[in-house]
């Protein structure tokens, strides 16, 4: 069983966060929530999720929403600076932001803790383990592309959700399961939530592609 903080900002994009958590807690992980005031708002916008400010309450919601799952979940508030994320000595395995304002990405690049979400991605810098941010935004600014490349110069991995089309995408669900995908694949846990390149790819193209 792996750690893994997750973070809800005000991004567009919830629909992303809310699967990787299925997907984290119906794998067997140990996930640690915490989220910003402006994801409850996105949350209640694109969902119709109401995302409590009370962690208990936001915790018991949902777990009755992702059914049964063999994983651990604890929902943190984004100033509880007792949560274990938010020191060196307990950070965890890895962290994603997903989805990802440019507000929070440009504090996680300028080293601003001021709220447990960008605490908690500093610990993961400092102590060298896996930070996943996943910006929702376009175009992206200059500011924006510099605050990207100071962290991944910093070793944070960038994952804009950008979904694929070579495996032909039926629906949104299977668009978010691509990127959903993609992420899981970088915290090392196993998923078929898509076809795999190759195995997806028609044999009379196979040619054309060499």
């Amino acid at each position: 069983m792996k750690t893994i903080n997750l973070a809800f900002t005000g991004a567009s994009g919830m629909p992303y966060g809310m699967r990787l958590l299925e997907c984290l807690l119906k794998s067997g992980q140990r996930v640690h929530l915490v989220y910003s005031q402006a994801a409850q708002i996105v949350a209640k916008q694109e969902m119709g999720l109401v995302l409590s400010s009370r962690p208990p309450e936001a915790a018991r919601v949902l777990r009755e929403r992702m059914g049964e799952f063999s994983g651990e979940l604890q929902v943190f508030g984004r100033d509880d600076w007792y949560a274990p994320m938010a020191s060196g000595s307990n950070p965890g395995d890895a962290m994603v932001i997903c989805p990802c304002t440019m507000g929070t990405l440009a504090k996680v690049a300028c080293g601003i803790s001021d709220d447990l979400i960008a605490r908690a991605a500093d610990v993961m810098l400092k102590e060298k383990r896996t930070l996943i941010l996943a910006p929702r935004e376009m175009p992206f600014s200059v500011i924006h592309l510099e605050n990207m490349l100071k962290l991944a110069q910093a070793g944070a991995v960038i994952m804009p959700p950008n979904p694929g089309f070579y495996y032909q995408p039926q629906n949104v669900q299977d668009m978010v399961d691509f990127v959903v995908a993609r992420i899981l694949d970088h915290l090392g846990v196993t998923n078929t939530l898509m076809p795999r390149w190759g195995a997806c790819v028609p044999e009379n193209d196979s040619e054309g592609l060499r």
